[in-house]
Protein backbone atom coordinates (compact mmCIF):
# COMPACT_ATOMS: atom_id res chain seq x y z
CA UNK A 1 0.00 0.00 0.00
CA UNK A 2 1.64 3.26 -0.81
CA UNK A 3 0.92 6.36 1.29
CA UNK A 4 0.58 9.91 0.98
CA UNK A 5 -0.10 13.42 2.91
CA UNK A 6 -2.05 16.20 1.75
CA UNK A 7 -2.34 19.23 3.67
CA UNK A 8 -5.80 20.47 4.64
CA UNK A 9 -7.19 23.61 6.20
CA UNK A 10 -5.49 24.94 9.36
CA UNK A 11 -3.17 22.19 10.55
CA UNK A 12 -4.38 19.53 9.48
CA UNK A 13 -3.15 16.68 7.44
CA UNK A 14 -4.97 14.46 5.11
CA UNK A 15 -3.65 10.18 4.81
CA UNK A 16 -4.51 8.35 1.62
CA UNK A 17 -3.82 4.51 0.87
CA UNK A 18 -3.36 4.33 -2.77
CA UNK A 19 -4.74 7.67 -3.43
CA UNK A 20 -7.91 7.16 -1.67
CA UNK A 21 -8.03 9.09 1.62
CA UNK A 22 -8.17 7.40 5.23
CA UNK A 23 -7.76 9.30 8.29
CA UNK A 24 -6.89 12.78 9.32
CA UNK A 25 -4.31 13.66 11.59
CA UNK A 26 -2.54 17.07 12.25
CA UNK A 27 0.82 18.87 11.50
CA UNK A 28 2.20 18.11 14.92
CA UNK A 29 1.28 14.56 14.99
CA UNK A 30 2.60 14.20 11.47
CA UNK A 31 5.88 16.00 12.21
CA UNK A 32 6.73 13.65 15.15
CA UNK A 33 5.36 10.57 13.00
CA UNK A 34 6.64 11.44 9.38
CA UNK A 35 6.44 9.06 6.73
CA UNK A 36 7.57 10.08 3.16
CA UNK A 37 5.12 10.06 0.37
CA UNK A 38 5.30 7.07 -1.89
CA UNK A 39 6.12 4.72 1.17
CA UNK A 40 4.92 1.24 0.99
CA UNK A 41 3.91 0.15 4.19
CA UNK A 42 2.30 -2.95 5.63
CA UNK A 43 -1.08 -3.76 6.88
CA UNK A 44 0.73 -3.75 10.48
CA UNK A 45 2.27 -0.52 10.05
CA UNK A 46 -0.32 0.90 8.84
CA UNK A 47 -2.97 -0.15 11.54
CA UNK A 48 -0.26 1.01 13.94
CA UNK A 49 -0.53 4.30 12.93
CA UNK A 50 -3.51 4.45 12.92
CA UNK A 51 -4.09 3.16 16.21
CA UNK A 52 -1.56 6.39 17.30
CA UNK A 53 -3.46 8.93 15.66
CA UNK A 54 -6.62 7.73 17.47
CA UNK A 55 -5.07 7.46 20.74
CA UNK A 56 -3.70 11.28 20.49
CA UNK A 57 -6.87 12.22 19.52
CA UNK A 58 -8.59 10.88 22.39
CA UNK A 59 -5.86 12.52 24.42
CA UNK A 60 -6.55 15.74 23.28
CA UNK A 61 -10.00 15.77 23.44
CA UNK A 62 -9.59 14.41 26.82
CA UNK A 63 -7.44 17.01 27.93
CA UNK A 64 -9.92 19.93 25.84
CA UNK A 65 -12.62 18.24 28.35
CA UNK A 66 -10.81 18.42 31.35
CA UNK A 67 -9.78 21.71 31.04
CA UNK A 68 -13.27 23.14 31.16
CA UNK A 69 -14.55 21.28 34.15
CA UNK A 70 -14.37 18.30 35.97
CA UNK A 71 -15.67 14.79 34.77
CA UNK A 72 -15.78 11.61 36.31
CA UNK A 73 -14.11 8.67 34.33
CA UNK A 74 -17.53 7.38 33.49
CA UNK A 75 -18.55 10.70 31.91
CA UNK A 76 -15.64 11.27 30.40
CA UNK A 77 -15.29 7.85 28.37
CA UNK A 78 -18.37 8.10 27.14
CA UNK A 79 -17.99 11.78 25.59
CA UNK A 80 -15.04 10.38 23.76
CA UNK A 81 -16.66 7.33 22.29
CA UNK A 82 -18.71 9.74 20.53
CA UNK A 83 -16.04 10.68 18.34
CA UNK A 84 -13.25 7.68 19.10
CA UNK A 85 -13.10 4.42 18.64
CA UNK A 86 -13.61 2.53 22.67
CA UNK A 87 -9.93 1.61 22.78
CA UNK A 88 -8.14 4.67 22.55
CA UNK A 89 -10.92 6.16 24.66
CA UNK A 90 -10.64 3.85 27.07
CA UNK A 91 -6.13 4.33 26.78
CA UNK A 92 -6.56 8.08 27.00
CA UNK A 93 -8.67 7.97 30.41
CA UNK A 94 -6.55 5.17 31.64
CA UNK A 95 -3.24 7.94 31.17
CA UNK A 96 -5.16 10.38 32.56
CA UNK A 97 -5.79 8.72 35.62
CA UNK A 98 -2.33 8.08 35.78
CA UNK A 99 -1.49 11.72 35.44
CA UNK A 100 -3.88 12.68 38.62
CA UNK A 101 -6.46 14.31 36.18
CA UNK A 102 -9.09 12.43 36.64
CA UNK A 103 -10.11 11.06 39.54
CA UNK A 104 -13.76 10.35 40.65
CA UNK A 105 -13.01 10.32 44.53
CA UNK A 106 -12.26 13.86 43.71
CA UNK A 107 -14.65 14.50 41.40
CA UNK A 108 -17.77 13.02 43.41
CA UNK A 109 -16.80 14.93 46.60
CA UNK A 110 -16.85 18.11 44.66
CA UNK A 111 -19.56 17.24 42.66
CA UNK A 112 -21.72 16.77 46.19
CA UNK A 113 -20.69 19.51 47.23
CA UNK A 114 -21.86 21.80 44.77
CA UNK A 115 -25.52 20.15 44.63
CA UNK A 116 -25.79 21.03 48.32
CA UNK A 117 -24.58 24.33 48.40
CA UNK A 118 -25.88 25.70 45.21
CA UNK A 119 -28.63 23.18 44.41
CA UNK A 120 -29.96 22.62 47.68
CA UNK A 121 -30.30 19.00 46.99
CA UNK A 122 -31.27 16.26 49.73
CA UNK A 123 -29.41 13.91 50.43
CA UNK A 124 -31.15 11.14 48.29
CA UNK A 125 -31.02 13.46 45.23
CA UNK A 126 -27.26 13.86 45.45
CA UNK A 127 -26.37 10.35 45.45
CA UNK A 128 -28.86 9.43 42.37
CA UNK A 129 -26.58 12.36 40.54
CA UNK A 130 -23.75 10.75 41.58
CA UNK A 131 -24.65 7.25 40.83
CA UNK A 132 -25.66 8.70 37.27
CA UNK A 133 -22.06 9.97 36.62
CA UNK A 134 -21.25 6.49 37.16
CA UNK A 135 -19.91 6.99 40.77
CA UNK A 136 -19.34 3.68 42.52
CA UNK A 137 -21.71 3.10 45.59
CA UNK A 138 -18.96 2.33 48.08
CA UNK A 139 -17.54 6.22 47.02
CA UNK A 140 -20.94 7.41 47.10
CA UNK A 141 -21.47 5.85 50.50
CA UNK A 142 -18.34 7.44 51.97
CA UNK A 143 -19.13 10.92 50.98
CA UNK A 144 -22.52 10.45 52.13
CA UNK A 145 -21.25 9.34 55.52
CA UNK A 146 -18.84 12.07 55.69
CA UNK A 147 -21.14 15.14 54.45
CA UNK A 148 -21.69 18.05 56.80
CA UNK A 149 -25.24 19.06 54.94
CA UNK A 150 -27.83 20.37 57.28
CA UNK A 151 -30.80 18.89 55.38
CA UNK A 152 -33.35 21.11 57.33
CA UNK A 153 -31.10 24.42 56.33
CA UNK A 154 -31.71 23.20 52.66
CA UNK A 155 -35.18 22.95 52.90
CA UNK A 156 -35.66 26.16 54.47
CA UNK A 157 -33.78 28.06 51.47
CA UNK A 158 -35.72 26.39 49.10
CA UNK A 159 -38.88 27.33 50.92
CA UNK A 160 -37.90 30.99 51.19
CA UNK A 161 -36.45 31.10 47.43
CA UNK A 162 -39.25 28.94 45.72
CA UNK A 163 -42.26 28.07 47.97
CA UNK A 164 -43.19 30.71 50.48
CA UNK A 165 -45.52 32.82 48.77
CA UNK A 166 -47.73 29.88 48.26
CA UNK A 167 -47.67 28.91 52.17
CA UNK A 168 -50.59 30.61 52.43
CA UNK A 169 -52.64 29.26 49.44
CA UNK A 170 -55.47 26.86 49.78
CA UNK A 171 -53.68 23.91 50.95
CA UNK A 172 -50.47 25.80 50.21
CA UNK A 173 -48.67 23.85 52.91
CA UNK A 174 -49.36 20.48 51.53
CA UNK A 175 -48.65 21.10 48.37
CA UNK A 176 -45.00 22.74 49.43
CA UNK A 177 -43.96 20.02 51.89
CA UNK A 178 -45.02 17.45 48.58
CA UNK A 179 -42.84 18.94 46.42
CA UNK A 180 -39.95 18.67 48.84
CA UNK A 181 -40.54 15.40 48.87
CA UNK A 182 -40.83 14.74 45.21
CA UNK A 183 -37.60 16.45 45.68
CA UNK A 184 -36.24 13.50 47.72
CA UNK A 185 -36.47 15.51 51.17
CA UNK A 186 -37.77 12.98 54.11
CA UNK A 187 -41.23 13.94 55.42
CA UNK A 188 -39.40 14.28 59.22
CA UNK A 189 -36.67 17.28 57.78
CA UNK A 190 -39.47 18.87 56.52
CA UNK A 191 -41.37 19.17 59.59
CA UNK A 192 -38.26 20.05 61.10
CA UNK A 193 -37.73 22.82 58.52
CA UNK A 194 -40.74 23.97 59.49
CA UNK A 195 -40.59 24.04 63.32
CA UNK A 196 -37.28 26.32 62.62
CA UNK A 197 -39.35 28.91 60.21
CA UNK A 198 -41.51 29.17 63.12
CA UNK A 199 -39.36 30.08 66.04
CA UNK A 200 -37.58 34.08 66.47
CA UNK A 201 -34.67 33.03 63.98
CA UNK A 202 -36.64 32.30 61.17
CA UNK A 203 -39.64 35.03 61.85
Amino acid sequence: MIMKAQKGRGSKIHLLLDDEYQITTDVTFWAENYIKDGTDITADEWNSLVEKINYRKAFNKCADFLSRRDHSVKELREKLSRTVDGASADKAVARFEELGYLDDRKFAENYAEHLFKNKNYSDNHVRQELYKKGISREIVAEIMDGSENDSVENIITIINKKYYSKLNAENGREKVIAALMRKGFSYSDIKSAFYRMENEEYS
